[in-house]
């Protein structure tokens, strides 16, 4: 009789390793680390720098929400002889595929470079003090990797061992295992979803055929 061994535990350190074997958390954690530095020299510190954290915590789910269902789940459109499809879409079509390949969880390298870069413009000219804008991108560079670490973390076998931990992973795994239509926040659970009317019980939701399988979901596919 043939017999299939249990995958193996994963622990928090088997998870660490991992994540640190994929060039975007080093790319944002060298982008926070310049940025803190650059930030710490500046000084001029002024009561609007704590008002950022602030503001850009209650802003993140939203702005990922946005992100996931305009960016990630974009459909390939076709301007005359050009198909419009970017690489984010294409490795997040991949990435519902096949959910545990660590390497299709990460944000593409190729694409992180021009995010960072702007985000750097952003930081140096979108505000009114080189002091502000670094801390925006201190901020954005700790949410970012934040971010990273949740959705690497989701997508291993670690078992939520916290009520705050489990519901946010319940909620993205329902997203690509139930339904890709519902569920979008990552590092939250049900915040900008409920907001938006994304968030509804899923036992009130069929499963889609579709959640594996993005490319299915297109008109004439």
């Amino acid at each position: 009789m043939t017999t299939h061994s249990a995958r193996p535990r994963v622990t928090l350190a088997d998870a660490v390793g991992e994540f640190a074997a994929h060039p975007s958390p080093w790319m944002i954690g060298a982008t926070l680390l310049a940025a803190v530095t650059a930030r710490v020299a500046v000084g001029d510190w002024q009561l609007t720098d704590a008002l950022v954290p602030a503001v850009m915590l209650a802003v993140f789910p939203f702005f990922e929400w946005l992100v996931h269902v305009v960016v990630l789940h974009w459909r390939p459109r076709r301007l005359g002889p050009v198909t419009v499809d970017s690489l984010l879409a294409r490795k997040h079509r991949e990435h519902h595929v096949d959910p545990r390949e660590a390497s299709l969880v990460f944000i593409p390298w190729q694409a992180l470079i021009w995010i960072l870069v702007g985000a750097g413009a952003v930081a140096l000219l979108g505000f009114p003090r080189v002091g502000l804008g670094l801390s925006f991108l201190v901020c954005l560079g700790a949410l970012g990797l934040g971010y990273e670490w949740c959705h690497h973390l989701i997508h291993t076998d670690y078992k939520p061992k916290t009520r705050i931990y489990r519901s946010i992973w319940r909620n993205h795994r329902q997203h690509h295992f139930k339904n890709e239509h519902y569920w979008f926040t990552v590092t939250t659970s049900g915040t900008a979803d409920r907001v938006l009317g994304t968030h509804p019980d899923p036992s009130t939701v069929a499963s889609s055929p579709t959640a594996k399988n993005l490319h299915a979901a297109m008109p004439g596919r």
